[in-house]
């Protein structure tokens, strides 16, 4: 199940600007207060759901100069959860935070909604059929320019994160081979065990949503090299490689073989509808972002 991730601009920090040498008694500084909230939010991890996540980028510092007491300041927030109930209540605690920095600093707070998206519902109806396509489909024919170009981009990880990368996408077993996967070999060449239990992994999608509308799988690809960090230079380096092409291609046929099985099989398009009905529990679509939140105007692009 990935995470329900819920985005909140804390935007513009309103203080009073002041010349730090010599009047900083008047001013009412909003990176203060967004430094404080930082602050207060790290101390609230101790005290929120292990599975939890919060993370915050400073977007905004007010500006460059040091001798001035900043008016204004910017900090995102990301807040993540399991499920949405949590997410929210700990987007409540998250903003009590802002508020109380706002109050120690004598400043006000804007907050924006963001963005949202919703906790993924598993299929495992249809994640069995996606597997047994693969199995069919078999290996994906990687060749030696392939790993040897993995090979170079795992050179430069350490040990530490080729093993997090196999424990984060729990690459184990070859259904083909039966072949340990330790990282000896830069790119996964065989296909994972598939034992009925949808796999996890940290992160939101907006897939999340369109799962609590309609029945909804996704597979992996090995389109990156063992060891490799999302987020990366390694990611961008590999995006447009051979091997990315060839697994790209392969998890295309594997979504349209099984788009084909759901189209010519009414056994299988029923069993993926009772198992999302019964996930859902008979309960709506809730979209996760308020209705009075509009798209933000973009300009210059």
């Amino acid at each position: 199940m990935l995470l329900l991730q819920i985005q909140k601009r804390i935007d513009r920090a309103m203080g009073v600007a002041a010349h730090a040498a010599n009047s900083a008694h008047l001013g009412r500084s909003a990176l203060d207060a967004v430094e404080l909230m930082n602050v207060g939010v790290n101390f609230l991890r101790e005290h929120m759901p292990q599975d939890c996540r919060v993370h915050y980028a400073i977007t905004d510092t007010g500006g460059r100069a040091a001798n001035v007491v900043q008016a204004s300041a910017e900090v995102l927030y990301l807040i993540r959860a399991p499920d949405m109930p949590q997410a929210l209540a700990l987007a409540g605690r998250v903003e009590k935070v802002a508020r109380g920095a706002a109050m120690m600093t004598e400043t006000e707070v804007e907050s924006v909604f963001d963005t949202a998206s919703t906790n993924l519902l598993p299929n495992i109806t249809l994640e069995t059929a996606m597997h047994e396509n693969m199995v069919t489909l078999g290996p994906i024919a990687f060749d030696e320019a392939d790993i040897a170009f993995a090979r170079k981009i795992q050179d430069t990880f350490t040990e530490e994160a080729i093993k997090s990368s196999i424990r984060l996408y729990q690459i184990r077993g070859d259904v083909f081979s039966n072949a340990k996967v330790d990282g000896s070999t830069p790119l996964h060449t065989g296909l994972r065990d598939f034992e009925g239990q949808s796999h996890f992994r940290a992160g939101s999608t907006d897939v999340g949503d369109v799962s609590w509308v309609t029945p909804t799988a996704q597979c992996w690809a090995p389109a990156w090299a063992i060891g490799t960090n999302p987020h990366t230079w390694q990611v961008v380096a590999q995006g447009k490689s051979p091997a990315a092409h060839k697994a790209m291609a392969h998890a295309a046929k594997t979504l349209a073989t099984t788009g084909l099985a759901l189209m010519t099989s009414s056994d299988l398009l029923a069993a993926a509808k009772a198992e999302w009905r019964e996930r859902t529990g008979g309960k709506a679509y809730t979209c996760p972002i308020p209705g009075n939140v509009m798209p933000a105007t973009v300009h210059g692009r």
